[in-house]
């Protein structure tokens, strides 16, 4: 968040008391690459692989994404936490599940380009951004946007663009996409993210106010076919007066 294995887990199941040790004095946490890389591993088995997920890309991607470079230096110590955590403006940064159950869910392929509204801390984005060829994002919180597009650059994702506006609205510009994924959840479906969606597309969204459900919808010929996979909680959507 020297960590040994019953530190790691420790870490992920009962709130970091192992990484309170490792702190510098500031309530942050000074970790090697190396032990960082071996949460982030003992996250995806225990986390991840564990509940389902078998997409191989999206696991590796998981793997290969720093998570810890998404998250305030205050939240260092959990950020490979089976939790979402705050960070800023009322915002948060997804279960890692959630991040790598919608990710699945979007049946992407590496030639893919991506719209994502809601960039958040840009951890979504990343993980995106290893999967497919384009990834663009929109995020309505001009400090979050201006932190997020920082990350990503420093971490060398070229291929993730980020645009600070109103996410209801899509990207129109670069459309259509092949996927789309919501990370705040609207009262309804967003008609223009349906517009700028390619048929075949899939549309990844978490749908409702105090009840939500995760939702996907792929576009075809004849409209939007719809599966409503399973019940979650995510910040609302929300949008420019």
């Amino acid at each position: 968040m020297s960590l040994l294995t019953l530190g790691v887990a420790a870490c992920l199941v009962g709130g970091c008391l192992a990484c309170a040790a490792a702190s510098n004095g500031d309530g942050q946490h000074t970790q090697s690459e190396a032990e960082l890389e071996a949460r982030r591993r003992q996250m995806v088995d225990s986390q991840i692989r564990a509940r389902g997920v078998r997409d191989p890309r999206v696991l590796a991607a998981l793997e290969q994404v720093p998570r810890h470079r998404f998250v305030p230096p205050s939240e260092l110590g959990t950020a490979y936490g089976d939790h979402p955590l705050a960070i800023g403006q009322g915002q948060t940064i997804s279960q890692p599940y959630i991040v790598a159950y919608m990710s699945e869910a979007l049946a992407l392929d590496a030639t893919d380009r991506v719209l994502e509204v809601g960039t958040g801390s840009g951890y979504q984005a990343a993980v995106l951004g290893e999967l497919v060829a384009e990834v663009y994002t929109v995020e309505i919180v001009a400090e979050l946007a201006q932190r997020a597009a920082s990350v990503l650059r420093d971490l060398g994702y070229s291929n993730v663009h980020v645009r600070e506006g109103d996410g209801y609205a899509g990207w129109p510009e670069h459309a259509p996409f092949d996927a789309v994924i919501v990370t705040a959840a609207p009262d309804h479906i967003p008609q223009p993210l349906v517009d700028q969606l390619a048929i075949g597309g899939r549309l990844v969204v978490p749908v409702g106010t105090n009840d939500q459900y995760l939702l996907v919808l792929t576009r075809t010929v004849d409209g939007l076919r719809e599966e409503s996979r399973l019940p979650v909680r995510f910040v609302p959507l929300t949008r420019r007066k």
